[in-house]
Protein backbone atom coordinates (compact mmCIF):
# COMPACT_ATOMS: atom_id res chain seq x y z
CA UNK A 1 0.00 0.00 0.00
CA UNK A 2 1.62 3.39 -0.73
CA UNK A 3 1.67 5.38 2.62
CA UNK A 4 -0.02 8.48 1.28
CA UNK A 5 -2.58 7.88 -1.51
CA UNK A 6 -1.87 11.00 -3.89
CA UNK A 7 -5.18 13.37 -3.80
CA UNK A 8 -7.02 12.75 -6.72
CA UNK A 9 -7.03 8.85 -5.88
CA UNK A 10 -8.59 9.71 -2.33
CA UNK A 11 -11.19 11.76 -3.88
CA UNK A 12 -12.25 9.20 -6.25
CA UNK A 13 -12.09 6.14 -3.49
CA UNK A 14 -14.41 8.28 -1.04
CA UNK A 15 -16.80 8.85 -3.41
CA UNK A 16 -16.68 5.13 -4.87
CA UNK A 17 -16.11 3.81 -2.54
CA UNK A 18 -19.16 5.01 -0.83
CA UNK A 19 -21.59 4.42 -3.73
CA UNK A 20 -20.07 0.72 -3.12
CA UNK A 21 -20.91 0.36 0.01
CA UNK A 22 -24.26 2.41 -0.30
CA UNK A 23 -25.24 0.36 -3.41
CA UNK A 24 -24.48 -3.00 -2.31
CA UNK A 25 -26.22 -2.17 1.39
CA UNK A 26 -29.31 -1.14 -0.72
CA UNK A 27 -30.18 -4.67 -1.86
CA UNK A 28 -30.96 -5.65 1.61
CA UNK A 29 -31.77 -2.60 3.72
CA UNK A 30 -35.02 -3.04 4.78
CA UNK A 31 -33.60 -6.89 5.43
CA UNK A 32 -32.94 -8.47 8.82
CA UNK A 33 -29.71 -10.13 9.24
CA UNK A 34 -31.71 -13.11 9.80
CA UNK A 35 -33.28 -12.69 6.24
CA UNK A 36 -29.82 -12.04 4.59
CA UNK A 37 -28.32 -15.28 5.58
CA UNK A 38 -31.39 -17.02 4.82
CA UNK A 39 -31.13 -15.59 0.97
CA UNK A 40 -27.53 -15.42 0.77
CA UNK A 41 -25.78 -18.35 3.67
CA UNK A 42 -24.69 -18.23 6.88
CA UNK A 43 -21.94 -15.74 5.76
CA UNK A 44 -24.81 -13.38 4.38
CA UNK A 45 -24.21 -11.01 1.61
CA UNK A 46 -20.29 -10.93 0.92
CA UNK A 47 -19.88 -10.08 -2.56
CA UNK A 48 -21.71 -8.68 -5.52
CA UNK A 49 -21.54 -11.57 -7.20
CA UNK A 50 -24.29 -13.12 -5.07
CA UNK A 51 -26.46 -10.58 -6.59
CA UNK A 52 -28.61 -12.33 -9.37
CA UNK A 53 -28.71 -9.14 -11.44
CA UNK A 54 -24.69 -8.79 -11.74
CA UNK A 55 -24.73 -12.65 -12.22
CA UNK A 56 -26.54 -11.42 -15.44
CA UNK A 57 -24.25 -8.99 -16.65
CA UNK A 58 -26.65 -5.75 -14.74
CA UNK A 59 -25.55 -3.24 -12.44
CA UNK A 60 -27.31 -2.01 -9.47
CA UNK A 61 -28.23 0.92 -8.46
CA UNK A 62 -27.24 3.53 -5.64
CA UNK A 63 -29.52 4.82 -3.14
CA UNK A 64 -30.74 8.29 -2.34
CA UNK A 65 -27.56 8.64 0.10
CA UNK A 66 -25.34 8.62 -2.79
CA UNK A 67 -27.70 10.94 -4.21
CA UNK A 68 -27.65 13.37 -1.84
CA UNK A 69 -23.60 13.01 -1.37
CA UNK A 70 -23.32 13.65 -5.08
CA UNK A 71 -26.04 16.68 -4.82
CA UNK A 72 -24.22 18.85 -1.46
CA UNK A 73 -20.89 18.43 -3.06
CA UNK A 74 -21.80 20.03 -6.49
CA UNK A 75 -23.56 22.74 -3.88
CA UNK A 76 -19.89 23.10 -2.40
CA UNK A 77 -18.43 22.72 -6.19
CA UNK A 78 -20.64 25.80 -7.06
CA UNK A 79 -19.48 27.36 -4.32
CA UNK A 80 -15.30 26.67 -5.07
CA UNK A 81 -15.94 27.98 -8.64
CA UNK A 82 -17.74 31.31 -7.90
CA UNK A 83 -14.36 31.57 -5.13
CA UNK A 84 -11.84 30.43 -8.56
CA UNK A 85 -13.37 33.20 -10.23
CA UNK A 86 -12.54 35.73 -7.81
CA UNK A 87 -16.77 35.95 -6.96
CA UNK A 88 -18.26 36.02 -3.48
CA UNK A 89 -20.90 32.68 -2.79
CA UNK A 90 -22.08 31.74 0.47
CA UNK A 91 -21.49 28.11 0.67
CA UNK A 92 -24.62 27.25 2.71
CA UNK A 93 -27.14 29.22 0.14
CA UNK A 94 -24.94 27.28 -2.44
CA UNK A 95 -25.22 23.77 -0.83
CA UNK A 96 -29.34 24.52 -0.18
CA UNK A 97 -30.22 25.68 -3.78
CA UNK A 98 -28.48 22.46 -4.73
CA UNK A 99 -30.33 19.94 -2.33
CA UNK A 100 -33.41 21.85 -3.76
CA UNK A 101 -32.63 20.85 -7.26
CA UNK A 102 -32.01 17.16 -5.71
CA UNK A 103 -35.66 17.82 -3.95
CA UNK A 104 -36.98 18.59 -7.49
CA UNK A 105 -35.34 15.11 -9.17
CA UNK A 106 -37.71 13.43 -6.27
CA UNK A 107 -40.98 15.73 -7.26
CA UNK A 108 -41.08 17.20 -10.10
CA UNK A 109 -41.19 20.29 -8.82
CA UNK A 110 -39.78 23.16 -6.02
CA UNK A 111 -41.64 24.24 -3.24
CA UNK A 112 -44.39 27.25 -3.54
CA UNK A 113 -42.33 30.54 -2.60
CA UNK A 114 -38.80 28.60 -2.93
CA UNK A 115 -36.14 30.14 -5.44
CA UNK A 116 -35.37 29.05 -8.51
CA UNK A 117 -31.67 27.25 -8.34
CA UNK A 118 -30.00 27.77 -11.87
CA UNK A 119 -29.21 24.54 -13.53
CA UNK A 120 -25.89 22.58 -13.07
CA UNK A 121 -24.50 19.52 -14.79
CA UNK A 122 -25.61 16.81 -12.74
CA UNK A 123 -29.16 17.35 -13.46
CA UNK A 124 -28.27 16.12 -16.67
CA UNK A 125 -27.45 12.93 -15.20
CA UNK A 126 -31.37 10.90 -15.47
CA UNK A 127 -30.21 7.82 -13.71
CA UNK A 128 -30.03 10.22 -10.50
CA UNK A 129 -33.90 11.26 -11.37
CA UNK A 130 -35.11 8.48 -9.59
CA UNK A 131 -36.58 7.62 -6.15
CA UNK A 132 -34.61 5.55 -4.16
CA UNK A 133 -36.27 5.58 -0.69
CA UNK A 134 -35.63 9.16 0.20
CA UNK A 135 -35.82 10.10 4.10
CA UNK A 136 -39.46 11.72 4.65
CA UNK A 137 -37.20 13.91 6.83
CA UNK A 138 -35.23 15.20 4.06
CA UNK A 139 -38.40 15.65 1.53
CA UNK A 140 -40.07 17.62 4.40
CA UNK A 141 -37.35 19.71 4.82
CA UNK A 142 -36.38 20.69 1.63
CA UNK A 143 -39.80 21.21 1.16
CA UNK A 144 -39.89 24.48 2.32
CA UNK A 145 -39.55 27.85 1.05
CA UNK A 146 -37.28 28.74 4.09
CA UNK A 147 -33.55 27.85 4.12
CA UNK A 148 -33.22 25.77 7.84
CA UNK A 149 -30.74 27.44 9.66
CA UNK A 150 -28.45 26.32 12.91
CA UNK A 151 -31.00 29.16 14.88
CA UNK A 152 -33.84 27.65 13.11
CA UNK A 153 -33.82 24.22 12.08
CA UNK A 154 -36.08 22.27 9.81
CA UNK A 155 -37.40 19.37 11.44
CA UNK A 156 -36.24 20.14 14.58
CA UNK A 157 -36.69 16.75 16.36
CA UNK A 158 -35.43 14.82 13.27
CA UNK A 159 -32.55 12.36 14.50
CA UNK A 160 -32.31 10.73 11.40
CA UNK A 161 -29.32 9.40 9.21
CA UNK A 162 -30.43 11.66 6.52
CA UNK A 163 -27.73 14.10 7.60
CA UNK A 164 -24.51 11.98 8.26
CA UNK A 165 -25.12 9.83 4.87
CA UNK A 166 -24.40 13.12 3.07
CA UNK A 167 -22.12 15.46 5.08
CA UNK A 168 -18.62 13.58 3.77
CA UNK A 169 -17.90 16.54 1.22
CA UNK A 170 -17.21 18.76 4.10
CA UNK A 171 -14.41 17.11 4.54
CA UNK A 172 -13.14 17.03 1.66
CA UNK A 173 -12.56 20.99 0.51
CA UNK A 174 -8.92 21.78 0.82
CA UNK A 175 -7.39 24.03 3.30
CA UNK A 176 -10.39 23.91 5.64
CA UNK A 177 -9.83 25.28 9.15
CA UNK A 178 -12.09 22.32 11.44
CA UNK A 179 -13.94 24.77 12.54
CA UNK A 180 -14.79 25.68 9.16
CA UNK A 181 -15.63 22.10 8.37
CA UNK A 182 -17.91 21.78 11.34
CA UNK A 183 -19.84 25.03 11.05
CA UNK A 184 -20.59 24.11 7.23
CA UNK A 185 -21.46 20.17 8.25
CA UNK A 186 -23.88 22.15 10.70
CA UNK A 187 -25.37 24.18 8.31
CA UNK A 188 -26.18 21.82 6.06
CA UNK A 189 -27.65 19.66 8.07
CA UNK A 190 -30.47 21.83 9.24
CA UNK A 191 -31.73 22.37 6.17
CA UNK A 192 -33.68 18.70 7.28
CA UNK A 193 -32.93 17.84 10.76
CA UNK A 194 -32.66 19.75 13.55
CA UNK A 195 -32.04 17.46 16.38
CA UNK A 196 -28.42 17.42 18.39
CA UNK A 197 -27.31 14.40 17.40
CA UNK A 198 -28.18 14.68 13.73
CA UNK A 199 -26.13 17.63 13.30
CA UNK A 200 -23.02 16.54 15.74
CA UNK A 201 -22.82 13.26 13.70
CA UNK A 202 -22.66 14.83 10.46
CA UNK A 203 -20.01 17.06 11.68
CA UNK A 204 -18.04 14.35 13.31
CA UNK A 205 -18.14 12.59 10.29
CA UNK A 206 -16.69 15.55 8.32
CA UNK A 207 -14.45 16.14 10.76
CA UNK A 208 -13.07 12.64 10.38
CA UNK A 209 -12.87 12.91 6.69
CA UNK A 210 -10.94 16.20 6.88
CA UNK A 211 -8.47 14.19 9.18
CA UNK A 212 -8.45 11.19 6.77
CA UNK A 213 -7.36 13.39 4.08
CA UNK A 214 -4.99 14.87 5.38
CA UNK A 215 -3.09 11.27 5.87
CA UNK A 216 -4.11 10.42 9.77
CA UNK A 217 -5.15 7.11 10.38
CA UNK A 218 -8.48 5.98 11.73
CA UNK A 219 -7.73 6.16 15.39
CA UNK A 220 -6.51 9.62 14.80
CA UNK A 221 -9.29 10.99 13.13
CA UNK A 222 -11.69 9.04 15.45
CA UNK A 223 -9.91 10.92 18.43
CA UNK A 224 -10.09 14.86 16.68
CA UNK A 225 -13.59 13.92 16.34
CA UNK A 226 -14.30 12.67 19.47
CA UNK A 227 -12.12 16.23 20.92
CA UNK A 228 -14.37 18.11 18.77
CA UNK A 229 -17.61 16.78 20.53
CA UNK A 230 -16.58 17.51 24.05
CA UNK A 231 -16.17 21.01 23.13
CA UNK A 232 -19.96 21.02 22.95
CA UNK A 233 -22.79 21.61 25.47
CA UNK A 234 -25.19 19.33 24.06
CA UNK A 235 -24.52 16.66 21.33
CA UNK A 236 -27.36 14.40 21.52
CA UNK A 237 -25.66 11.12 22.36
CA UNK A 238 -22.99 11.50 19.38
CA UNK A 239 -19.76 10.96 21.81
CA UNK A 240 -21.07 8.31 23.39
CA UNK A 241 -21.96 6.22 20.75
CA UNK A 242 -18.67 6.86 19.02
CA UNK A 243 -16.98 6.17 22.54
CA UNK A 244 -19.10 2.80 22.63
CA UNK A 245 -18.46 1.81 18.75
CA UNK A 246 -14.52 2.22 19.53
CA UNK A 247 -14.24 0.14 22.89
CA UNK A 248 -16.56 -2.37 21.37
CA UNK A 249 -13.72 -2.20 18.68
CA UNK A 250 -11.07 -2.77 20.89
CA UNK A 251 -12.38 -5.80 22.46
CA UNK A 252 -12.50 -7.95 19.12
CA UNK A 253 -9.88 -6.32 16.97
CA UNK A 254 -7.05 -8.64 15.68
CA UNK A 255 -8.72 -10.96 14.91
CA UNK A 256 -7.21 -12.45 11.72
CA UNK A 257 -8.18 -11.23 8.51
CA UNK A 258 -11.37 -12.11 7.44
CA UNK A 259 -11.92 -13.70 10.61
CA UNK A 260 -14.19 -10.40 11.82
CA UNK A 261 -17.88 -11.95 10.75
CA UNK A 262 -17.55 -13.96 13.85
CA UNK A 263 -17.88 -10.49 15.59
CA UNK A 264 -21.23 -8.90 14.25
CA UNK A 265 -22.41 -5.28 14.81
CA UNK A 266 -23.32 -5.14 18.38
CA UNK A 267 -26.87 -4.75 19.26
CA UNK A 268 -25.61 -2.24 21.65
CA UNK A 269 -24.97 0.21 18.71
CA UNK A 270 -28.43 -0.12 17.73
CA UNK A 271 -29.68 -0.27 13.92
CA UNK A 272 -28.61 2.59 12.31
CA UNK A 273 -31.64 4.48 11.35
CA UNK A 274 -30.77 7.70 13.47
CA UNK A 275 -27.83 9.31 12.55
CA UNK A 276 -25.22 8.89 15.86
CA UNK A 277 -25.82 4.97 15.66
CA UNK A 278 -25.20 5.29 11.69
CA UNK A 279 -22.34 7.43 12.40
CA UNK A 280 -21.06 4.55 15.42
CA UNK A 281 -21.58 1.39 13.11
CA UNK A 282 -19.78 2.39 10.29
CA UNK A 283 -16.51 3.74 12.78
CA UNK A 284 -16.76 0.42 14.12
CA UNK A 285 -16.63 -1.41 11.27
CA UNK A 286 -13.58 0.41 10.07
CA UNK A 287 -12.13 -0.05 13.40
CA UNK A 288 -12.71 -3.72 14.00
CA UNK A 289 -11.49 -4.92 10.85
CA UNK A 290 -8.53 -3.09 10.37
CA UNK A 291 -5.16 -4.80 10.65
CA UNK A 292 -2.82 -4.20 12.90
CA UNK A 293 0.38 -4.02 10.44
CA UNK A 294 0.90 -3.84 7.16
CA UNK A 295 -2.71 -2.99 5.94
CA UNK A 296 -4.25 -4.45 2.91
CA UNK A 297 -6.71 -1.93 1.46
CA UNK A 298 -9.21 -4.19 -0.79
CA UNK A 299 -8.72 -6.85 1.79
CA UNK A 300 -9.62 -3.86 4.99
CA UNK A 301 -12.51 -2.19 2.75
CA UNK A 302 -13.80 -6.03 1.74
CA UNK A 303 -14.25 -7.25 5.46
CA UNK A 304 -15.41 -3.98 6.30
CA UNK A 305 -18.13 -3.55 4.00
CA UNK A 306 -19.29 -7.26 4.81
CA UNK A 307 -20.05 -5.86 8.26
CA UNK A 308 -21.64 -2.78 7.58
CA UNK A 309 -23.68 -4.45 4.82
CA UNK A 310 -24.29 -7.54 6.99
CA UNK A 311 -26.84 -6.38 10.25
CA UNK A 312 -30.67 -5.67 10.64
CA UNK A 313 -30.51 -1.96 10.13
CA UNK A 314 -29.72 0.41 7.70
CA UNK A 315 -27.46 -1.17 5.35
CA UNK A 316 -27.27 1.17 2.78
CA UNK A 317 -26.34 4.28 4.83
CA UNK A 318 -23.58 2.11 7.39
CA UNK A 319 -21.72 0.96 4.64
CA UNK A 320 -21.61 3.92 2.54
CA UNK A 321 -20.47 5.24 5.49
CA UNK A 322 -17.57 3.15 5.85
CA UNK A 323 -16.86 2.54 2.47
CA UNK A 324 -16.06 6.54 2.21
CA UNK A 325 -14.02 6.61 5.64
CA UNK A 326 -12.26 3.46 3.76
CA UNK A 327 -11.62 5.77 0.67
CA UNK A 328 -10.60 8.95 2.46
CA UNK A 329 -7.44 6.96 4.12
CA UNK A 330 -6.64 4.54 1.41
CA UNK A 331 -7.59 6.30 -2.20
CA UNK A 332 -8.37 3.67 -4.89
CA UNK A 333 -6.76 1.43 -3.85
CA UNK A 334 -9.51 0.03 -1.58
CA UNK A 335 -10.47 -1.70 -4.99
CA UNK A 336 -8.12 -4.45 -6.75
CA UNK A 337 -8.73 -2.94 -10.14
CA UNK A 338 -8.01 0.51 -8.89
CA UNK A 339 -11.26 1.53 -10.65
CA UNK A 340 -14.86 2.39 -9.87
CA UNK A 341 -16.37 -1.05 -10.33
CA UNK A 342 -18.09 -1.77 -12.99
CA UNK A 343 -21.41 -3.07 -11.00
CA UNK A 344 -22.05 0.38 -9.53
CA UNK A 345 -24.86 1.80 -12.09
CA UNK A 346 -24.01 5.19 -11.75
CA UNK A 347 -20.14 4.91 -11.73
CA UNK A 348 -20.21 7.34 -14.70
CA UNK A 349 -21.58 10.32 -12.64
CA UNK A 350 -19.58 9.66 -9.96
CA UNK A 351 -16.05 9.46 -11.70
CA UNK A 352 -17.90 12.39 -13.48
CA UNK A 353 -17.67 14.29 -9.79
CA UNK A 354 -14.62 13.28 -8.86
CA UNK A 355 -13.27 14.50 -11.84
CA UNK A 356 -14.90 18.18 -11.46
CA UNK A 357 -14.23 18.60 -7.97
CA UNK A 358 -10.51 18.02 -8.55
CA UNK A 359 -10.09 20.10 -11.34
CA UNK A 360 -11.77 23.07 -9.62
CA UNK A 361 -9.90 22.16 -6.13
CA UNK A 362 -6.51 21.54 -7.86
Amino acid sequence: MSDSPAYPSRILGLLAGGAAGDALGYTVEFSTLAQIQERYGEGGLTHPVQLEAIRSGQTIPVSDDTQLTLFVLDGLLDWIEWSNEGSMADPAACVWLSCLRWYRTQTGHLPEGAPEPPSRWLEDHRELQVQRAPGQACLSGLGSKDMGLPRKPQNPQARGCGTVMRSAPYGMVPGLEESTVVSLAHQGAVLTHGHPAAWTSAAAFALMISRLMAGHGFSAALTAALDWLETLPDDGGTSAALRMAGRLAGQVAGQPSGQQQSFPVPAELGAGWVADEALAIAVYCVLVTEPETAPEPSVHFRTALHLAVNHDGDSDSTAALAGQLLGARYGMEIFVERSVPTWIGERDVVSEAAERWITATT
